[in-house]
């Protein structure tokens, strides 16, 4: 059975006690799991890149600023959606963390009814993310079953040569060509030659 809700996990990053109960309390009232954080610091020990999850954090914090903490995660290549919450006087800083990839930013008080349709936008976009991931990861594990000599071969099918040109390009015989075609098919589990482009091809649009 599983006990973390269908919606998806937020992390709220805070250090302002009475600021992480009123989202959380906002949240978990729609069925997300929230999960709260005093500090950049310890958002960071714990943050689990394999989650399906969105970070809403305090631009001001004490230690590590809500800017800094993200360009921390965009050194790590993190794919995960931010939002910051903001005070007044914060929004032209707030527009500079979009230009770097926030997804928004929401101003202190804030209201249910821009919290939640923004988490939702946000666990969307983790959810595509996520799912492009695994895709990758699993395009790259069919292919690393190839040799050498057969990703020479699949580097020139995909670049629409035919076998005699193949041959030609690495010094084979066409059936030797022929005979790597039908490994590499196999391999990968392509019943066509478009299968074996969609795969091949997967992620370099």
């Amino acid at each position: 059975m599983n006990l973390i809700p269908k919606r998806g996990t937020v992390y709220v990053v805070d250090d302002d006690e009475a600021v992480r109960d009123s989202v959380q309390w906002l949240l978990e009232g729609q069925d997300f799991r929230v999960r709260c954080f005093e500090s950049a610091e310890a958002f960071l020990s714990r943050y689990d890149p394999r989650e399906i999850a969105c970070l809403i954090v305090d631009i001001r914090m004490g230690g590590m600023s809500g800017l800094e903490l993200q360009d921390r995660l965009m050194e790590r290549q993190s794919p995960l959606p931010v939002a910051f919450i903001t005070g007044h006087g914060d929004v032209p800083m707030a527009v500079d963390t979009m230009k770097k990839g926030a997804m928004d930013f929401i101003q202190k008080p804030f209201k249910e009814d821009k919290l939640v349709p923004l988490v939702e936008r946000m666990l969307e976009q983790a959810r595509a993310a996520f799912a492009e991931h695994q895709q990758a990861a699993s395009r790259d594990a069919l292919l690393s079953k190839l040799t050498g000599r057969e990703a020479q071969v699949l580097e020139r099918i995909v670049a629409g040569r035919l076998n005699k040109q193949i041959a030609d390009d690495l010094g084979i015989s066409i059936k030797t060509v022929e005979a790597h075609r039908a490994n590499i098919m196999e391999k990968l589990g392509a019943n066509t030659v478009a299968d074996l482009l969609k795969i091949a091809l997967a992620g370099k649009s």
